[in-house]
């Protein structure tokens, strides 16, 4: 029970990491904002609150300053205080070489997986500023080097950035901020995908590089579980990082990204 009575406000709960993270802090005692555009995080919301946990669905569009500001907002209006900010927000939307990104799709990569971690990091402060305390988790990535994602990899980067300076920012202001840079996930397929479109062959074979590279990378050449990524992301969040802030620990078997 290392979070009993801590509010986790969890961003992209819906499925995935978000979703195994807002479980598992739930079983530990958390009460939970689960945090998603899509309706899906109405169920995990109600899950958690089925087997006698606390749980609440924000609906928000974290791509929107306005959408993390009101995320923030409802769960301090549900729970009262965020002591935990999770900022899980983001994926690659689509892979090939950088040559082959249309104008639009480079900036939808952005902004899809910089400006929902750097907005909600903004919107939760003054809320724990008031206090002098709290943690925020960033979700990276260890695609800040690999193949055919280089906006993707441009975004994740700059979550990188933000951690780092952040924390410096707010280190002896009672708030700690720190990162993981997930490698390959074994995650079950998405029931919300983040490229609806039909891929062609040319799309599954450059998909299919990433793959091959991702396993390569990692040392222990496997795609990790959503337990383990979801484990290193609550260590940092418990008082068990209490020394750590400012870094990013990649989480890929090995791969250092």
């Amino acid at each position: 029970m290392r979070f009993k009575d801590k509010v986790f406000a969890i961003t992209g709960a819906a499925q995935g990491i978000g979703r195994r993270v807002a479980e598992r802090a739930a079983q530990e005692g958390a009460l939970i904002a689960v945090i998603d555009r899509s309706p899906i995080g109405a169920e995990v919301a109600a899950a958690i609150t089925g087997v006698g946990g606390q749980g609440v669905y924000l609906s928000a569009d974290l791509e929107t300053y306005a959408g993390a500001e009101s995320a923030m907002a409802g769960a301090i209006a549900a729970f009262g205080r965020i002591d935990v900010l999770v900022n899980n927000v983001g994926g690659t939307i689509w892979a090939k070489p950088f040559e082959h990104y249309e104008a639009a799709q480079i900036d939808a990569e952005v902004r899809r997986s910089l400006f929902p971690t750097l907005y909600s990091c903004h919107a939760v402060l003054p809320h724990m500023l008031a206090v002098s305390k709290g943690v925020i988790v960033n979700v990276s990535s260890i695609a800040t080097r690999s193949l055919n994602r280089v906006p993707y990899a441009a975004a994740k980067g700059g979550v990188n950035a933000i951690t780092a300076s952040l924390a410096w920012e707010l280190a002896e202001r009672g708030i700690r901020v720190v990162a993981t840079a997930p490698g390959g996930t074994e995650a079950p397929p998405r029931a919300v995908p983040r490229n609806p479109g039909e891929q062609t062959a040319e799309e599954k074979v450059w998909y299919q590089q990433i793959v091959d590279q991702t396993i390569q990378s990692s040392l222990m050449h496997r795609y990790g579980t959503l337990d383990e990524q979801a484990g290193v992301i609550l260590f940092l969040a418990s008082d068990d990082a209490s020394y750590l802030t400012g870094v990013t620990i990649p989480v890929g078997g090995g791969d250092l990204g």
